[in-house]
């Protein structure tokens, strides 16, 4: 087959690189300049001439990936073309991947579209500065359909493509790290019965630094944590915002020696769910100047036995201070399961405009198991042994939740979008927007989507097990996902056993 494809390989029209059969990538995306709005049109112009040259009887879809709300260029170069554009954001609370809902989505829409025939083709394109975002979903897409195996060998492979400071030169930042551990749960889907899991409610305990590193100079640094991530019991809000931040009031913040500990362990007692951006932070003398030590985003339904261990290779970093880090560091990220009663309480408390967080009695059972470990041992694993202790008594709790099922139904009239709501000091992009640059177009995505198809016909996949909770607001040609959908539109969730089986259904 192989031999076959050679004899009857065709070069891609110029502008594009070919990654993988029916999927390529515009070259723009390797380009750090911003292009003028009439040489981007031509340029978009004349690869879309030379695909309906190259492919006179194929369907395209494009996969953007652009920075906020307003309107992007590619939307507008192809206004006038029977393509298909759908956009996804481009970061995640500054790490260029996307939450797991996202990931689940962009996965299922690649798959169906290229699995519902072969004169379908895939198209990847970013705003300036999105390449890393766009090479970390385009590894997943090629693990998830099995055309590749091996994290760390897919991605450096989708790296090659370009040059090999553009990594360095979009982002101070070393996030491959992160990305590799997504990508290690994706190659999950093939030996778990149910993909995505459902998310946990965790409570994020304490963090364990050995062997610390250097960030004062002097062997030693002050760290302070925040995460961010979705607040577990905020059911009707998933967006991201901080939920916890290390006071810089009190006797919690200090100063700490390599010579005088080789283990410290950071209390921070708080409550998350789904996709967590960890951040550890070192603080100046005068605890004003702040510097990143380093990052780590996970998602908690992917946690096993109540801990994530994580060494120098698999953390956030500047590209540069790696050498600040011993070989021997490790991060152990404690958690146990969220107390029931702490949701009450937490429940009875949303009303108040401030939360100072839950009483310290909530967190009385955590602190008397872990009181009696001996934390002075840089070489112990108490912790490993003492969470799978708690994880143990909870295993018969998981799955309890009844399996939810949503429809998607899409009216061709013109319906309001829900606008998406700001944080401060955030700017987080939480919805995906797929818009239909002509009405002659017709697209299925596999994630519980339909795309009206004007011509007498609609694509459908098979009812799915667990699609991603995402919305839909249409307004004329454009489809905006949203992680909750407009009152007017009924959701559908399943994940269909085989991607490939479709169904051809007429519509009204």
């Amino acid at each position: 087959m192989s031999l076959f494809r050679k004899l009857f390989y065709r070069k891609p029209p110029d502008g594009l690189l070919e990654v993988s059969e029916r999927v390529f990538v515009f070259d723009c995306c390797f380009n750090t300049d911003a292009w003028q709005e009439e040489d981007y049109k031509g340029y978009i112009g004349g690869i879309v001439s030379q695909l309906k040259e190259h492919f006179p009887d194929a369907s395209f879809l494009v996969f953007n990936f652009r920075e906020g709300e307003k309107q992007t260029q590619i939307a507008d170069a192809l206004s006038k073309n029977d393509m298909t554009l759908m956009e996804y954001p481009w970061q995640y609370e500054g790490s260029p991947l996307l939450t797991m809902e996202m990931i689940h989505h962009f996965l299922r829409s690649g798959e169906s579209w290229l699995s519902l025939g072969q004169q379908n083709i895939l198209l990847m394109h970013c705003e300036r500065g999105g390449w890393p975002v766009l090479a970390f979903m385009l590894a997943g897409l090629l693990i998830y359909r099995k055309q590749y195996s091996g994290e760390q060998k897919t991605l450096d492979m989708i790296h090659r493509q370009a040059p090999r400071e553009l990594l360095q030169l979009l982002s101070p930042f070393n996030h491959v790290p992160s990305q590799l551990r997504y990508l290690q749960y994706v190659t999950r889907r093939n030996a778990a019965s149910e993909w995505p899991p459902l998310d946990r409610a965790l409570t994020l305990d304490c963090v364990i630094l050995r062997s610390l590193p250097n960030f004062d100079g002097e062997g030693g640094c002050c760290p302070l944590f925040r995460v961010y991530g979705q607040d577990p019991f905020l059911v009707s809000d998933q967006t991201s915002k901080l939920l916890y931040s290390t006071p810089k009031k009190g006797n919690i913040l200090r100063a700490y020696k390599q010579i005088e500990c080789e283990l410290v362990k950071i209390d921070i007692n708080c409550h998350i769910q789904g996709d967590v951006v960890l951040e550890c932070i070192s603080l100046d003398d005068d605890m004003e100047l702040e510097e990143m030590m380093f990052r780590a985003v996970f998602n908690t339904a992917f946690i096993r036995s109540n801990i994530l261990m994580l060494n120098r290779d698999e953390i956030d970093m500047l590209w540069d201070a790696k050498d600040r880090f011993p070989k021997n560091f490790r991060a152990e990220i404690l958690f146990s399961e969220m107390d029931a009663a702490a949701s009450i309480v937490a429940e009875n408390l949303s009303g108040f405009e401030e939360k100072e967080g839950l009483p310290v009695e909530a967190f009385a059972n955590v602190k008397e198991i872990f009181s009696s470990v001996e934390w002075s041992d840089p070489n112990s694993d108490f912790a490993l042994n003492v969470l799978q202790q708690i994880s143990a008594s909870n295993i018969a709790q998981e799955n309890s939740s009844a399996d939810l099922q949503h429809r998607v139904e899409i009216s061709t009239q013109k319906q309001e979008t829900i606008p998406r709501k700001e944080l401060a000091g955030q700017s987080t992009v939480t919805n995906a927007t797929v818009s239909t640059a002509s009405s002659e177009q017709a697209l299925t995505v596999s994630a519980g989507i339909e795309l009206m198809e004007p011509k007498g016909g609609s694509i459908s996949p098979s009812t799915p097990a667990q699609p991603p909770p995402l919305g839909l607001a249409v307004t004329s040609s454009v489809i905006k996902v949203h992680p909750h959908p407009p009152p007017t539109l009924h959701l559908s969730a399943s994940e269909p056993s085989d991607p490939s089986t479709v169904k051809e259904t007429e519509t009204i």
